[in-house]
Order: C-alpha cells, then structure tokens, then sequence
C-alpha cells in the first residue's frame, strides 16, 4: 500500500484498500491476550451461544485496530495518525474477511503540513460495515 501524496489528494477520493485476512479463532485468542478482554463471548462457541449470539464473535477493537492498521499505512514513513474514532454496527464473525476502505472528506494545511480527514470504514465479504468512523492524517505537505 502506498503512503498517501497530499499534493495529488482531492476531496471525495476513494483510497486504495486493505484486505485482512479471514479472521480465525486463533486470531480471536491472540488478541483476547493480547488486549486483556477474555470475554469467552470471542473464544468460546457455547458461551457465544448461550447469551444469544449465535458462534463466537470478534472484538470489536480487532476492526478498529486493522482501521488503525490502514490509516497509519495511508500516512506513510513521513506522516502520522492524529484521529482515530469508530462506531460499532454489527459483529464480525470467525471466517469474516474485512476490507479497509477509505474516502477523502476534507483537506487543509497549517503548521507546513496537510492535513486529511478520512471517512474510514471495514466491510465484510457481504458488504457489511461493521466499523465505521473517521480518521485525521497529518502529511508532508
């Protein structure tokens, strides 16, 4: 994925994406030690079910963190995140491939940098948008 150039930006621009790979349950435990969330909710198929949700269900940090993942990616070597915010919509489930996408919102400059605020967002293989938010870049300008 390439570092985003703020001179070539304009607003409304769809960005490249950033397909995950399926998330697996494997992953789901790494992550439950990894953020201290051990809710069985995410690693456990009957817990998951007794409280109605049918199967295990990702955390929702998970997509968050792989929008995290994109947004600094979209800064590149030479820029940073300054924003990172998201809503919850629906669960992601073991199998779920998410793709990160993103749109051009607004840009400014101040300070020598440009600044990009992003609409940022995970869709599943069925078109679902589990996460959703924005995201604010600083680049060279």
């Amino acid at each position: 994925m390439n570092a985003l150039n703020f001179a070539a930006l304009k607003e409304g621009e769809e960005l490249e994406a950033l397909v995950k790979d399926p998330i697996t349950k494997v992953q789901l435990v790494k992550y439950a030690g990894a953020s201290g969330d051990f809710n069985p909710i995410h690693t456990d198929d009957e817990t998951a079910k007794t409280v109605g949700l049918g199967g295990v269900i990702a955390h929702g940090m998970l997509s968050m963190g792989f929008l995290g993942e994109y947004a600094a990616a979209l800064a590149g070597p030479d820029g940073w995140v300054e924003e990172l915010s998201v809503r919850f919509g629906s669960m992601v489930r073991p199998g779920d491939v998410l793709t990160c996408k993103g749109t051009v919102k607004e840009l400014t400059q101040s300070g020598g940098r440009g600044h990009v605020r992003l609409s940022v967002w995970c869709e599943t293989q069925k078109g679902e948008q589990p996460t959703k938010g924005e995201a604010v870049l600083s680049l060279p300008a």
